[in-house]
């Protein structure tokens, strides 16, 4: 009974610790002034190879897009729309339509006005959906806090 037990308790440990989560997309944030008055926020996603994440611009019907929500504060305001790089663009069978993505590495940038005095932290969350040419994981959302130097 003690080596069922045992055997039993080695194979649970095996499976669990075959069981790794997923977790292709490695996010960084910088800030930089441009001036007294204004930064730019920089969002850096690190893409393990065979990975891609999709741009803020993909049509109904397809992946979940990338998507990038500042919260509301006092301390500054957006200047414009978060900018994107161009992105990869194909035809993917899984969702029967073009789509547009990025592999190993994309910026994302949003210009801010700094509208306080002292240090301002730009926060916000972002939503991503990662694929690879076998599967696509569930949407992530990850919260961000950005100092501005």
């Amino acid at each position: 009974m003690k080596k069922i037990a045992l055997a039993a308790f080695a194979l649970l440990g095996a499976s669990q610790a075959h069981a790794q989560i997923l977790a292709p997309v490695h996010w960084s944030y910088a800030a930089k002034k441009t001036s007294p008055t204004e930064a730019v926020v920089l969002i850096k996603a690190t893409i393990d190879a065979g990975w891609h994440v999709y741009s803020q611009h993909v049509k109904d019907g397809g992946p979940v897009k990338t998507t990038v929500k500042f919260d509301p504060s006092k301390a500054y305001t957006l200047v414009g729309t978060t900018q994107e790089p161009k992105p990869v663009t194909r035809m993917e069978k899984t969702f029967g339509m073009e789509v547009s993505y990025f592999a190993n590495s994309v910026i994302f940038q949003q210009k801010v006005k700094l509208t306080g005095k002292g240090p301002v932290t730009v926060k916000g969350n972002l939503e991503f959906m990662a694929c690879n040419d076998e599967k696509c994981l569930p949407p992530d959302e990850v919260a961000f806090s950005i100092p501005v130097k």
